[in-house]
């Protein structure tokens, strides 16, 4: 018997607390992650802002799997909370090796996240809402 979900890419969804966060430090995120991510095959968006960083990846399961050990233990954030693992037969960010917007307006606000609204999300609210971000880039149609 083979194992179906070996052809499917998974997805992780997680949200963590930025460290000393600047434009500095977050451009040295988008660039390393954009060269590993490419050479990777990993895809995904990071939101971001000073309060938050909620990340999805997607793409082969061992490479996913290291990423995200590393990425647990990067300095550059903190508190990090695995939201979301899942697999599927598509990418959402197919053509993004890291997309990264600031929080929309239509997310959280400043309060909302110190009270804890980003870490109580279910797995199935937490993807919806990079389905939405995915949806708005025009990555991913209907």
């Amino acid at each position: 018997m083979t194992n179906r979900n070996h052809s499917l890419i998974k997805q992780v969804i997680y949200v963590s607390t930025p460290v000393g966060f600047s434009d500095k430090i977050l451009d040295s995120i988008l660039i390393q992650s954009q060269v590993n991510n490419k050479k990777n095959e990993i895809t995904g968006a990071l939101i971001c802002r000073s309060d938050l960083y909620l990340q999805y990846l997607e793409g082969p399961a061992h490479k996913i799997d290291f990423v995200y050990s590393k990425i647990k233990l990067d300095n550059r954030h903190t508190d990090v909370i695995l939201l979301e693992d899942g697999r599927s037969k598509r990418r959402l960010f197919s053509n993004w090796a890291m997309k990264d917007d600031p929080v929309k307006d239509w997310m959280w606000s400043k309060d909302e996240v110190a009270d804890g609204a980003i870490r109580q999300l279910s797995e199935g609210d937490a993807m919806k809402i990079f389905i939405q971000h995915s949806r708005e880039v025009d990555q991913f149609l209907s």
